[in-house]
C-alpha cells in the first residue's frame, strides 16, 4: 500500500452556506477509500480548543491560527484534514495556506438571500436586527477567496453535486486515488 499524501482542505465561507455539510460526506468517502481523515469544524472546536476566545477580529485570527497549527501537523503526518471554518479575512488564510503547504481552499459560496431564506439556527434574523454584534456577511465583513482551488455553488447545486466537485479536483491532482 502506498504512502497516504496529506493535505487540508479548507472549506470557507458564510454561515450555513454548506461547509459542515459537504466537508461531512467528503469525510466518509475518504474514509470508504480506506483513507486517514480528520474533520475540524468550527462548532466543535469552539467547545474545546478554542472556547476561551470571541468574535471579534483578533479572537477569530487566534482560532484559524490554533487551528491551522493542529491542520499543519495532521498534514504532515499523512492525514487528510476537512476544515470547516468561516474564516473571513484574506490574510488569515493566506497565513493557513503558507504554514500548511497542502492546501487546498474550497470556497463554499451562497448568496446572502438564500442564507437568509435558509436560515436554520435563525442567526440572521437575529444579526439583521441587531441583536447579535459581529456577524459575519451582515455586521462584520467576509472577503471571498480570490484564487480558490475549488468553488461550490450551494445555492444551485446539490450536497452530492458539490462533493463531485471536490473529490474530483482531489483525484485529478494526485491527491486520492481515483474511486
Amino acid at each position: 500500500m502506498s504512502e497516504q499524501r496529506g493535505f487540508t482542505l479548507w472549506f470557507t465561507g458564510l454561515s450555513g452556506s454548506g461547509k459542515t455539510a459537504i466537508a461531512k460526506v467528503v469525510e466518509q468517502e475518504l474514509r470508504d477509500r480506506n483513507l486517514r481523515v480528520e474533520r475540524l469544524d468550527g462548532d466543535i472546536v469552539r467547545q474545546s480548543l478554542t472556547r476561551d476566545l470571541g468574535f471579534s477580529k483578533e479572537d477569530r485570527d487566534m482560532n484559524i491560527e490554533r487551528v491551522t497549527f493542529v491542520a499543519k501537523l495532521l498534514t504532515r503526518n499523512g492525514v487528510a484534514v476537512l476544515c470547516s471554518f468561516i474564516s473571513p479575512y484574506r490574510a488569515r488564510r493566506a497565513k493557513s495556506r503558507e504554514e500548511i503547504g497542502e492546501f487546498i481552499e474550497v470556497f463554499v459560496e451562497c448568496p446572502l438571500e438564500t442564507l437568509v431564506e435558509r436560515d436554520v439556527k435563525g442567526l440572521y434574523a437575529k444579526a439583521i436586527a441587531g441583536e447579535i454584534k459581529n456577524f459575519t456577511g451582515v455586521s462584520d465583513p467576509y472577503e471571498e477567496p480570490e484564487n480558490p482551488e475549488i468553488v461550490v455553488h450551494t445555492a444551485e447545486e446539490t450536497i452530492e453535486e458539490s462533493v463531485a466537485k471536490v473529490l474530483a479536483y482531489l483525484e485529478e491532482k494526485g491527491y486520492i486515488p481515483v474511486g
